[in-house]
């Protein structure tokens, strides 16, 4: 990246330099009334290319010194032209980099001279209105240019920007998703490794195959759950989707893996949803039966799923249990907060709470509007 930045600032100066110093002579040869470009001359000329070469360095004074060069090159009476080309680079770089009250004092002062220099200093004095005036309409036009050029800048910095702080945003927001969905995967499967556990221990003894199943049970959550955290980890990959998968296919499984009395129902037309409310449902569902299995083994389950025109609703409703929980102790956590979270982050609303018998967490999650052909 350092060789072309550092020919991005030579290239313009040997530029301005070849058309000062090339066309110095030139010039004086076709303005026959003007002094011949000798050595002064092109020592005056060079300051210019020299100026433009530390314009990123030393803008201002670069600006102060070229203008000043050429001044001093128009009152020793040089040929007009070739001395221009430097201070209308140094004027426009001084406005790009943000130095625009320099620029515009500078060009106030350089329109200044050169009405003083036509109407008083120069060989034969004269008032030219229309060279005045088409002087000073060059360099605001020059100036005019730069401040479009430095606004246009801005605009584009501005919007990478924003485009920046959106694409960090977004990546906090994924962060966040993959950190909730290992949560809820790891809170899940060891809660179930866990109770299993204590049950095989509680059976090994007097029910051998009971606890037989048990282990077979803590198997194969040990292996979903890293199959798990690799579909969660996945995500990182760029050609992998930018969410893991967890929908309503996989509800069943999730039943029947947790090894309670549970039963499903569903009300209502079942449609197609989309991708978040699916992941939503299964870990709502998920933590539920979580709670479950920790704070009241043995209880019954209702799971009830409504679709309605503009929303679906889940319901999780359990018996309670007499004997207490294999984790009833291993404090409040997260879920239930967890589970609110994610319906407010779709514009739904949970409520969890006990009744007569157990407990009953409702979700309502809302739907788009069901289309022809998914009635």
């Amino acid at each position: 990246m350092r060789a072309p930045k550092r020919w991005a600032d030579i290239a313009p100066a040997v530029l301005v330099g070849v058309f000062q110093l090339g066309t110095g002579r030139g010039a004086s040869m076709v303005q026959p009334e003007r002094v011949p470009t000798n050595a002064l001359g092109f020592a005056l000329l060079a300051i210019g290319p020299a100026m433009v070469l530390l314009r990123r360095v030393w803008t201002t004074p670069a600006l102060v010194v070229t203008t000043v060069a050429t001044c001093l090159y128009l009152l020793a009476g040089y040929a007009y032209g070739p001395v221009f080309a430097a201070p209308i680079v140094m004027h426009f770089t001084a406005v790009i980099r943000g130095h625009r009250r320099a620029a515009w004092l500078s060009a106030i002062g350089v329109s200044a001279f050169i009405f003083a220099y036509t109407r008083w200093i120069a060989p034969a004095p004269h008032v030219d209105w229309l060279h005045n005036l088409s002087a000073f309409t060059f360099v605001l036009l020059i100036l005019t240019v730069a401040e479009i050029v430095k606004a246009r800048r801005e605009r584009l910095a501005e919007r990478r920007r924003v485009a920046m702080e959106e694409s960090r945003r977004q990546a906090s927001e994924e962060r966040l998703t993959m950190a909730q969905e290992l949560h809820d995967v790891l809170a899940h499967n060891i809660s179930l490794i866990h109770v299993q556990a204590s049950t095989a221990l509680h059976l090994i003894d007097d029910h051998p195959e009971q606890a037989r199943t048990a282990l077979a049970t803590i198997k194969q959550a040990s292996k979903d759950v890293l199959s798990e955290m690799r579909s969660v980890i996945n995500v990182l990959r760029e050609d992998a989707p930018r969410f893991p998968t967890a929908g309503l296919d996989r509800l069943d499984d999730l039943i029947a893996r947790t090894g309670l009395d549970v039963t499903k129902h569903v009300e209502g037309d079942r449609r197609p949803v989309p991708p978040s409310v699916e992941r939503a449902v299964f870990r709502i569902i998920q933590e539920c039966l979580t709670n479950v299995a920790r704070h009241a083994p043995g209880a019954k389950v209702a799971i009830t799923l409504e679709y309605g025109p503009r929303e679906l609703a889940i319901r999780v409703a359990d018996t309670g249990s007499a004997e207490p929980g294999a984790l009833t102790d291993a404090g409040g956590g997260n879920g239930i907060p967890g589970m609110r979270e994610r319906a407010h982050a779709l514009g739904g609303t949970l409520t969890a709470a006990p009744d007569a018998v157990g407990f009953t967490v409702v979700a309502r999650l809302p739907l788009p509007a069901a289309s022809p052909e998914d009635r």
